[in-house]
C-alpha cells in the first residue's frame, strides 16, 4: 500500500500574484490575547502619584456702610468662626493693600467717599454748633 500526499506542493507566488494574506511575525507571548483587568466598583482612583495638597476653606466678608462703619465675618467652610466683628478703616485699607493691590483701589474709593461724607457732615454740625452758640449769647445777655 501506497501513501499518497492529500496537501499540494507549495509554490512560490509568482510576482503577479500577491500572496492571499500577509503573514506577520509575532513571538507568542504578544499572540495571546490581552485580559482586561476588570472594572472595580466606585470611582475609580487618578493614575497620579503627586502630592495632593490639602484645601482650606475660609470665606472673610468686609462689609462698610456710606457711614464709615465696617464689620468682618469669617466662616470655615459651612461653620461661621466670627459675626459682626467692628473692625476700624483703616484696618481695613491696610490689610487690602497687604492682600493686594487690586483690592486696595476699590476699597480706598469707598472708604474716601465715607471720609469726604462724614466730613460735610462734621462741617454741618460745626455750622448747627455755631448758631446754637450765638442764640445762648445772645439769650445771656
Amino acid at each position: 500500500m501506497t501513501v499518497e500526499s492529500l496537501t499540494e506542493p507549495e509554490t512560490a507566488p509568482t510576482p503577479t500574484e500577491a500572496p492571499a494574506e500577509p503573514v506577520a511575525e509575532t513571538p507568542k507571548e504578544d499572540s495571546a490575547p490581552a485580559e482586561a483587568p476588570k472594572p472595580k466598583r466606585g470611582r475609580p482612583k487618578a493614575g497620579t502619584t503627586a502630592k495632593k495638597t490639602r484645601t482650606v476653606e475660609l470665606t472673610l466678608t468686609v462689609t462698610g456702610t456710606a457711614d464709615g462703619e465696617w464689620q468682618a465675618e469669617l466662616k470655615h467652610g459651612s461653620k461661621w468662626v466670627a459675626r459682626g466683628l467692628e473692625i476700624p478703616a483703616a484696618a481695613v485699607s491696610r490689610a487690602a493693600k497687604e492682600l493686594h493691590d487690586d483690592l486696595s483701589g476699590p476699597i480706598d474709593e469707598v472708604i474716601n467717599a465715607a471720609r469726604e461724607q462724614q466730613q460735610a457732615k462734621v462741617a454741618a454740625l460745626e455750622a448747627e454748633l455755631e448758631k446754637a452758640k450765638q442764640a445762648l449769647a445772645e439769650l445771656d445777655a
